[in-house]
This record gives structure tokens, sequence and C-alpha cells, in this order.
């Protein structure tokens, strides 16, 4: 039997996730909403709001990144195969 490891994706994805969720509130925070209202809405956004505008982009992105991080440890780290002897029992019960 051939065994090879491979990453675990979701964990991979919920990483992302935080990464971009970390990353937005870093570019909310140092790129604080203004009190001018938008030249294409003419709305005045709240720091909430940028905050999720922005969190609209960083949590797919960082899980885009990530996803391409498990790829390449996949392709390097996976290619590693083992070769086990598997026993198989039965029981009768």
């Amino acid at each position: 039997m051939t065994v090879r490891r491979s990453p675990r994706y979701g964990v991979f994805a919920g990483v992302g996730a935080a990464l971009g969720i970390v990353v937005a509130m870093i570019l909310a925070t140092a790129f604080d909403g203004t009190s001018d209202p938008s030249p294409f809405t003419e709305v005045v956004y709240s720091p909430s709001q940028t905050f999720g505008f922005i969190l609209l982009w960083c949590v797919p992105a960082g899980i885009l990144l990530a996803m391409i991080v498990a790829l390449v440890l996949e392709w390097t780290i996976g290619r590693r195969t083992q070769q086990v002897t598997a026993v198989r029992e039965t029981r009768a019960d």
C-alpha cells in the first residue's frame, strides 16, 4: 500500500480567512474613513462600513493565498510516498 501525506485544505482555508480578517482590521485602522463624502456615491461611510468593505476583499484574498501555499506544499512534500504493509483482519462477531 502506498501512503502519501497531503495538507488539510480546510485548515489552510480557515487560517487564510483569519489572516484576511487581521489584515482588514489593520487596514481599517490605518486608513480611517474620511468625513468627506465619497466622490462616486456622495455618501459618508462609517469606520465599520469601511472595515466591511475591506473585509470583502481581504478574506477571499487570504483564502486564495493560503490555498496556493497548500498546493505548493502538496506538490513539494506530497511527492514523498512511503510503501507500507497492511494486514486485513476479519472478525466474526
